[in-house]
């Protein structure tokens, strides 16, 4: 799936644990260390950019229409991502977006990401779906890309929510990590 030259996989450690927080448009407001150092950019090449710095083009644009339609209806979602560094490596994440809300109005202010390393057996399974998603919609757009997730989706007799828990969220201690990450930076 790669299509960037010459770009390898960085693997993401245990204990390394990426966290961002953005605006409602998704501008960085803040990125801890690791995600610098994953990613290879500066925390102040990073602060104040769009996330999207890091959208690897082997991601199916139909996910991320998915995930910013669930944020800004208020809903938390989980996705497994694949991100481009600085130099054209890239690494794959399992993410869990949290809705940040005004403190004093009752409105979404923000998103915070926390992303741990997906483990090779996920990242197996999502790259065939992507890269089956990625070339609908090089043909066909991103509506029929959509509508193949959703016949995907139907033929597992799944949600999304589901599909993710299946394998992601309840494999390698997944729901626990970002529980803790919660608690550390809600």
């Amino acid at each position: 799936m790669n299509s960037v030259p010459n770009g390898k996989e960085i693997k993401i450690g245990d204990q390394q644990m990426i966290v961002s927080r953005t605006d409602t448009k998704g501008i960085i407001e803040y990125a801890n260390h690791d995600f610098s150092e994953i990613s290879g950019y500066a925390l102040s090449e990073l602060v104040n950019k769009p996330h999207n710095i890091v959208r690897h083009p082997d991601m199916p644009a139909a996910v991320f229409k998915l995930m910013w339609e669930r944020l800004k209806n208020g809903q938390d979602i989980y996705a497994v991502v694949k991100n481009l560094a600085k130099n054209g490596d890239y690494y794959w994440v399992t993410t869990k977006f949290d809705i940040r809300k005004h403190p004093f109005e009752n409105r979404v202010s923000g998103f915070v990401a926390y992303r741990q390393g997906a483990p090779s057996h996920v990242v197996d399974v999502i790259s065939k779906l992507y890269a089956e998603m990625l070339e609908i919609e090089k043909v066909s757009g991103m509506e029929a890309s959509e509508k193949y997730l959703a016949g995907f989706l139907d033929s597992k007799r799944m949600t999304y929510d589901e599909y993710m828990n299946t394998i992601v969220a309840e494999s390698a201690g997944f729901k626990s990590f970002f529980k803790k990450m919660a608690g550390l930076f809600s």
